[in-house]
């Protein structure tokens, strides 16, 4: 029996350095009846002359261009062309293992689930990588409870049903820094039949060539708002939790990463994040040594936590 045709969105901005051997990763899987869609997002740089150089050594390769929108804005366009059963998501500088594909499907065929993932490592560009990263078995506890804490995977670990890709009605363009946290949220209200693959096979860039991921704060706000909105939508999925449980698991994780964005000297991150929790009814007493210094003007912030450094 022949294999059903996975079809895989690509947005691509300004990504010259990548674009070429994410391209030649994807007709490298094992995994053989692929097409590819790469929206070129109003690149300025080599990246559209780089793509129709490799579309005349790719057939399946269908080429698309926009002005620049942004990423999820082009992820749509692509699957208004996509003509598999099952979808799979790249960005233009990540890559997979070469037998990615073949272990997602094998693996989703067999456990008849919508969706399957996999692990992944985060290489970071000029630094340390991090370390590999499986994620737990979701499917063996309360989904939406779990994908509370935040994003399960990243946009490229996982293979999906086109079916449930067309019932969530693709990418909300809503909140533009979690809006792959938004579509694996969203999904999960339509179908809880997932499936992992205990393996890494997925590989996450980190640079500073205008990811979105990079601006941090920004990140934790919108991951924040997905999930208020989720909870407001969806009440029937939380209603055996009482509302105080429910409020510390929409909002705990703002307060963890605020904790690490200042560990981590990010202070610029850590005071709209102090600043945020503040407003709400989150925290504890023992949190003000972190929350109240945030009030103080971002100046007077750093000093003071370099006077608490040196004391």
């Amino acid at each position: 029996m022949s294999r059903p045709l996975i079809s895989i969105i690509m947005p691509c901005y300004n990504a010259e350095a990548y674009i070429e051997q994410a391209v030649i990763n994807v007709f490298e899987q094992t995994y053989g009846n692929v097409e590819l869609i790469v929206v070129d997002d109003g690149s300025s740089d080599s990246s559209p002359a780089l793509l129709t150089k490799v579309a005349n050594t790719y057939p399946e390769l269908t080429l698309l261009h926009q002005p620049n929108k942004g990423p999820y804005p082009a992820r749509n366009l692509a699957l208004q062309h996509a003509k598999g059963e099952l979808i799979a998501l790249l960005d233009a500088d990540d890559y997979w293992s070469v037998d990615c594909l073949e272990k997602l499907y094998c693996t989703l065929v067999i456990a008849n689930a919508d969706v399957s993932y996999c692990g992944w490592q985060n290489i970071v560009e000029n630094g340390q990588d991090g370390p590999p990263y499986i994620p737990p078995a979701y499917e063996q506890s309360n989904i939406h409870e779990a994908f509370l804490n935040g994003c399960p995977w990243p946009i490229h670990a996982a293979l999906t049903r086109k079916s449930i890709v067309d019932q969530v009605g693709g990418f909300s363009e809503r909140r533009f820094s979690a809006m792959d946290y938004d579509f694996w949220i969203r999904i999960s209200a339509v179908t809880q039949n997932i499936v992992i693959v205990p393996e890494v096979l997925a590989f996450y860039r980190w640079h500073q060539h205008g990811q979105i991921s990079s601006v941090k704060w920004r990140q934790v706000l919108d991951a924040w708002q997905v999930r208020k909105d989720f909870v407001a939508q969806n009440p029937s999925l939380f209603s055996h939790l009482p509302l105080s449980s429910l409020t510390v698991l929409i909002t705990s994780p703002v307060l963890k990463q605020a904790i690490e964005a200042f560990w981590k000297r990010d202070l610029v991150s850590a005071q709209k994040l102090f600043r945020a929790i503040l407003l709400t009814s989150s925290w504890q007493k023992n949190d003000l040594k972190y929350l109240l210094p945030a009030l103080l003007p971002l100046g007077l912030y750093r000093q003071v936590v370099r006077l608490l450094e040196k004391s």
